[in-house]
């Protein structure tokens, strides 16, 4: 990021930009704004991310969990890979909009969340794809999908939006460049991605990692990442994790 952001705007130096980048800056000092400091060319895809159970569970659907957090406060806690990590904070927006309580239990990545839910050591995680062999092999259970729509490796598991939230929690990652690049240049590689994000052989790989199409034009792109920066900045303030200066 901090390439792209300093590089000359004549297209020969973009990057690649998971949400990782713009939400650092609202944590700690970093050398570029996200907002100003960058010219957003396309978004491309996105991961697959939803909320795991153990296997034996009573929990069988996200209203279940709401219904027990409500009339137990303070009862239930949640694993995630890391603090402010995409998934910590997607699961922190589903607690807020939920009304409820739950205590964050912070992993060192997705392995060891995903073995503490296994292992009945937490009531749930929010996690990626990385889940599917521990599902298949009957140790957990997906209970929810925080994807725009329902995916194919979990084609009976309702989203988000079909459980009244209107939002999604799916990690997109985008091309951006040093602010101030020519409208052409930025239109020229948009056209270029677009048209490799649209042929089978870059659908079937998304498709075998279990990632989707989540393109974006760069205007779309661009009022992506403001809105996201806002609502990500109200999440790190109250959960503390927000920078103080």
């Amino acid at each position: 990021a901090t390439m792209a952001a300093t590089a000359k705007p004549d297209g020969y130096t973009f990057a690649q930009m998971p949400d990782a980048v713009y939400r650092v800056s609202l944590m700690q000092k970093s050398p570029w704004d996200p907002e100003k400091d960058f010219t957003y060319i396309i978004g491309l895809y996105s991961y697959a991310f939803g909320l795991v159970v153990p296997a034996d569970s009573q929990f069988k659907s996200w209203k279940d969990i709401v219904a027990f957090a409500k009339a137990n406060p303070g009862k239930l806690n949640f694993a995630t890979p890391g603090a402010a990590t995409s998934l910590h904070m997607g699961m922190e927006r589903l607690i807020r909009e939920s009304g409820i309580k739950l205590t964050h239990v912070p992993f060192k990545g997705s392995l060891e969340a995903n073995t503490a839910v296994a292992g009945g050591h937490v009531n749930m995680g929010a996690s990626g794809s990385s889940t599917k062999p521990l599902v298949d092999a009957g140790k957990i259970r997906v209970i929810q999908m925080w994807t725009n729509k329902r995916t194919k490796s979990f084609p009976d598991i309702p989203t988000l939006r079909e459980e009244g939230f209107a939002f999604d929690v799916d990690s997109p990652v985008g091309l951006a460049g040093p602010k101030g690049m020519d409208p052409k240049i930025v239109a020229k590689i948009h056209d270029a991605f677009k048209k490799a994000l649209d042929d089978q052989p870059s659908l079937d790989v998304l498709a075998k990692f279990d990632m989707n199409v989540a393109y974006k034009s760069t205007n779309e792109y661009k009022a992506y990442i403001s809105d996201t920066i806002k609502s990500e900045k109200e999440i790190l303030e109250a959960i503390g994790l927000a920078r103080k200066d």
